[in-house]
């Protein structure tokens, strides 16, 4: 069965679509890419990236090869022996689950299969999606699952900008509706992963992803809540930290932030939120650690606001260092950075960002052009304050340092840099000028 899978379709080319449309390519798999967005499509055709953990040369040279081809024309589902869906599930205005994009795909691919094929849904979502949406779906084609053809979830572990862990070595987890179901996926995904995990069933799988990302997501709070109360006690919550991470077992490092961000960590924990309620089950700590991921721009600005001395920003001039969710990507998803520049614009401050990765955002419906900033000791930086919001590797930080008056470290950044600013860090209190930061 393994050896008649040589043909792959990838239904969305997005950061978890293209590297494993790619992944496969490279293992000798022939793979249809299917997405509609023109101008990915353009680019792919052209050799050229728009991820940035995928070179340009590793595109170029699957498509040279005809291992990997780029279309909008979902007729070509029909040609693949295997069909992995990768689109995005985010959440509605009322944070609740949108399967729009999950429904559109699962409509084109229901018109287009045939009997044989294994469908395999990557997207984070709910347990029981597959079972209970994706299931009756394509079985209005008239070909049943488990008999005709073969559905299954293996949950993406995408993280962008980990160059630790590339693809391949991260063990899958799949599963099927049915056993043939599962081992049908099974062998699609032995081709190209390290390490399979076969588990019983879709929903367990399901359910796996959004446990990995609510752990996350309620620890993230966590430490956060404790930043906040280790500054109420005048305690070093990253001294602390680090003294906890001594101990060999029970313990688990995480760092305060201004909050977390991304296309999972804040949005699967309100998937699994929504679906519980509707088995009239509560879930306590995901609606706190959400409480409590919010609210934490708003802390920020206060704390920004009583080292000021100041009841509102109106005119005080601040620059954001760092806008995307994580160091070193250029991904704005759900970033706290976006969210607390919303809430300093609507307190009156004139507000900047810097962000190498990033060159222009959109906040409130306006667009938001990055400044540019490097090291060269005679430029002058015009802000009464700045936020390290992300710590991006070659920041000019030693230059923030003694020309910005007051700076708020939100990273531990700042640690073993001194300079003439005031900091406050998050979580450490606030340093006085040119005391030794790594106090």
């Amino acid at each position: 069965m393994e050896g008649h899978m040589r043909r792959i379709a990838v239904v969305g080319l997005g950061y978890v679509g293209l590297p494993l449309a790619l992944a496969f390519s490279k293992q000798g798999h022939e793979v249809i890419g299917i997405d509609l967005d023109d101008q990915k499509l353009q680019m792919l055709k052209e050799g050229r990236s728009y991820i940035r953990d995928i070179p340009d040369e590793q595109v170029k040279e699957s498509m040279e090869k005809q291992e990997f081809s780029a279309t909008r024309d979902i007729r070509r589902l029909r040609e693949a022996d295997v069909i992995i869906i990768c689109v995005p599930t985010p959440l509605n205005l009322d944070e609740e689950p949108d399967l729009t994009y999950l429904m559109q795909a699962a409509a084109n691919i229901r018109d287009h299969l045939r009997r044989g094929q294994i469908i395999v849904l990557e997207s984070s979502t709910y347990p029981g999606t597959t079972r209970e949406v994706l299931k009756p779906m394509l079985e209005q084609s008239g070909l049943i699952v488990g008999k005709d053809i073969f559905l299954g979830y293996s949950p993406e572990r995408v993280d962008p900008g980990n160059r630790s862990y590339p693809l391949e070595v991260i063990p899958k987890v799949v599963s099927g509706v049915t056993d043939r179901c599962a081992s049908a996926v099974e062998d699609v995904y032995r081709t190209v992963f390290q390490t399979v995990v076969r588990i019983s069933s879709t929903d367990a799988a399901e359910m796996t992803k959004l446990l990995e990302n609510t752990y996350r997501f309620v620890n993230i709070s966590f430490i956060n809540e404790m930043a906040r109360l280790c500054t109420g006690m005048g305690i070093d919550i990253w001294e602390v930290i680090e003294a906890a991470r001594s101990k060999p077992f029970g313990f688990s490092a995480f760092y305060p932030s201004p909050g977390a961000g991304g296309h999972c960590i804040p949005v699967d924990p309100l998937y699994l939120q929504w679906r519980s309620k509707q088995f009239g089950i509560s879930s306590s700590f995901i609606a706190v650690s959400r409480e409590i991921n919010h609210s934490m721009p708003v802390y920020i600005i206060q704390q920004i606001k009583d080292a000021l001395s100041l009841g509102a920003l109106s005119g005080v001039k601040i620059l954001i260092v760092g806008v995307t969710f994580k160091p070193n990507i250029d991904d704005i998803r759900e970033s706290s950075s976006i969210e607390m520049i919303k809430r300093l614009q609507q307190e009156g401050a004139i507000v900047s960002y810097y962000d190498p990765y990033v060159h222009e955002i959109t906040v409130q419906g306006q667009k938001l052009t990055g400044v540019r900033m490097n090291e060269d000791e005679s430029s002058r930086y015009d802000y009464d304050c700045a936020i390290i919001a992300v710590n991006h590797d070659g920041l000019p930080l030693k230059q923030i340092m003694d020309q910005v008056p007051l700076v708020y470290d939100t990273r531990n950044a700042l640690k073993g840099i001194s300079g003439a600013a005031k900091v406050i860090r998050l979580g450490g209190g606030v340093q006085d000028s040119e005391e030794d930061s790594s106090l």
